[in-house]
């Protein structure tokens, strides 16, 4: 298109929010409340219970940061606009939005991974656990998942950052991602979009592989052993993860993955909420539902703060 029909950007129109704000703010508060509850609490029994620092709620500890910022990248910026007559981001805060957003992404499908690992070796290789998950590897393990992130992050960033938007910039979203950003765009988008298959690919799909091949290895090892009481408790310690692991990267998937033809806006509305706003508050639930250890440190921190 002709460079006269191209404007220089200085905010965006979110049209997600045409209907119902009060609700989408109660909605989302609550929600966002909720996920600052779960996964703050997560961090401090980790922190303060000696029981719980080993290799399994070291990575933990991590999932509950990212599911952190995850939400307050998006969800404070989200009840904002809710009580605005018209809701709007700037450039630069648009960019730096998807920008952590991205980065939480890689990072979080890069931890799963190492998670699923970690069980990996605790459940079929438990007389080398110690010395594979020691200390040191378990930090490079996750500053390399955090540092994964970022480097997918940068790259979508910097090619979004190139494109050109005509007329009123608008985006059929609540808030910044790159599909909704590509759709505005009226710039080639063949980079981008390069980009986010190859990121899907090498970001999303091979670390999906990876949980999906020790799960299977796991899975060969419970049915070997002998006693069903073994088999349970092996089968417990996992359970909570692969369903974490499944109820994000269905998501992903549906977000990042979407038909040619794209989705409705309610149902791409829909589908990032779940990704990136849901899923985070989920999170802590499902890993402390079934976690007696984690209950068992609940209790006790409950236990110390009500003593005199």
């Amino acid at each position: 298109m002709a460079g006269m029909n191209q404007t220089q950007v200085t905010e965006f129109v979110l049209l997600g929010f045409s209907h119902g704000q009060p609700f989408l703010f109660a909605l989302f508060l609550a929600i966002y409340l909720a996920t600052l509850l779960g996964n703050s609490a997560i961090l401090s029994l980790v922190s303060l219970d000696p029981h719980l620092h080993s290799p399994m709620y070291f990575f933990l500890s991590h999932l509950s940061c990212l599911d952190l910022c995850y939400s307050s990248v998006t969800v404070p910026k989200i009840l904002a606009n809710a009580l605005r007559p018209q809701a709007t981001i700037s450039y630069g805060g648009c960019l730096a939005q998807m920008f952590f957003l991205m980065w939480c992404a890689g990072a979080e499908c890069a931890l799963l991974a190492v998670m699923a690992y970690d069980r990996y070796v605790a459940v079929c290789q438990p007389l080398h656990y110690a010395q594979a998950m020691s200390r040191s590897t378990c930090a490079m393990a996750a500053a390399g998942c955090w540092l994964w992130g970022l480097l997918d992050s940068a790259v979508h960033t910097l090619l979004a950052a190139r494109l050109s938007f005509c007329g009123a910039a608008q985006l059929q979203h609540i808030f910044c991602d790159v599909p909704p950003l590509l759709g505005a765009a009226c710039s080639n988008t063949r980079p981008n979009e390069l980009a986010l298959h190859v990121s899907s690919i090498f970001v999303g799909f091979s670390p999906f592989l990876l949980v999906v091949i020790s799960y299977l290895c796991i899975l060969a090892t419970i049915l070997g052993m002998p006693l069903a009481t073994s088999r349970r408790k092996a089968f417990s310690t996992c359970s909570a993860h692969l369903l974490v692991v499944t109820l994000y990267f269905v998501a992903a998937n549906l977000n990042y993955n979407r038909p040619s033809s794209g989705y409705s806006p309610a149902a791409d509305t829909l589908v990032s909420t779940l990704y990136c706003i849901i899923t985070p508050m989920l999170n802590p639930l499902i890993y402390s539902l079934r976690n007696q250890e984690v209950w068992g440190a609940l209790r006790k921190v409950v236990r110390v703060s009500g003593t005199p």
